[in-house]
Formats: C-alpha cells, sequence, structure tokens
C-alpha cells in the first residue's frame, strides 16, 4: 500500500491488467488533445472557406472568359459583314463604272449622230 502511495505521489498506478500507467498528465493530455481537435476543426473551416473563395474566383474567371470568347467572336461576325458589304459596294461600284463607261459611248455616239445632221441640214439650206 505504500508502494502504490509512493507510485501515486509520482502520478503513477497499476490498471485492470496490472501495466503501470501514468495518471498526473492524463488531464493536461486530454486539454491539449481538445484544443488540438479545436484547432484542426478551425484550420478545416479556413480551408473550407479559401476552397469556397477559390471556387469563386474560378467561376467568376471562367465567366469573364466567356464574355471575353463572346466579345471576340461579335467582333469577327461585325468584321466579316463590314467585308461582305465592302465587297458588295466594290461590286457596285464596278457595276456603275461600267454602266458609266456604256452611256459615255452612247452620248459620243450621239453627239456624231448630232454632228453629221447639223451637217446633212446645212448642206440641204445651202442647196437651196
Amino acid at each position: 500500500a505504500m508502494a502504490q502511495a509512493a507510485l501515486g505521489a509520482a502520478g503513477l498506478h497499476f490498471d485492470e491488467l496490472n501495466k503501470l500507467r501514468v495518471a498526473a498528465q492524463t488531464a493536461q493530455l486530454r486539454e491539449e488533445c481538445r484544443a488540438f481537435v479545436d484547432k484542426t476543426a478551425e484550420f478545416q473551416k479556413i480551408v473550407g472557406s479559401l476552397i469556397e473563395l477559390v471556387d469563386q474566383l474560378a467561376k467568376a474567371a471562367e465567366s469573364d472568359k466567356m464574355k471575353a470568347i463572346g466579345a471576340r467572336n461579335l467582333l469577327k461576325s461585325i468584321a466579316k459583314q463590314r467585308e461582305a458589304q465592302e465587297q458588295q459596294l466594290q461590286a457596285l461600284i464596278a457595276e456603275k463604272k461600267m454602266q458609266l463607261e456604256r452611256y459615255r459611248i452612247e452620248y459620243e455616239t450621239l453627239c456624231k449622230i448630232e454632228a453629221d445632221q447639223n451637217e446633212f441640214i446645212d448642206q440641204f439650206i445651202f442647196q437651196k
């Protein structure tokens, strides 16, 4: 009993399997374990918040990327429309130039006919 008291004072005791156990530091160890578990839970919460934030940033980046792709595609389609309009206008200009050339030739021909007719009229008048 005296040996047991001496062991008890040193924070040691025998368990039900007659193994020597340390008792004194158990409460402190339990407290440290609880603190560790609390800190681990807090850390997990922080990591969870961080993951959530990173997910939000990734979604925002993806959204911005899609907007940029949409804007780029819109610009491409506008550029293609402009190109098509320009080609139509060039074709119209070419068509009008050809028409102008036809009218010029027709005008020259009519001027020649008018000159010939005036000459004929002058000759006809002078003959009388």
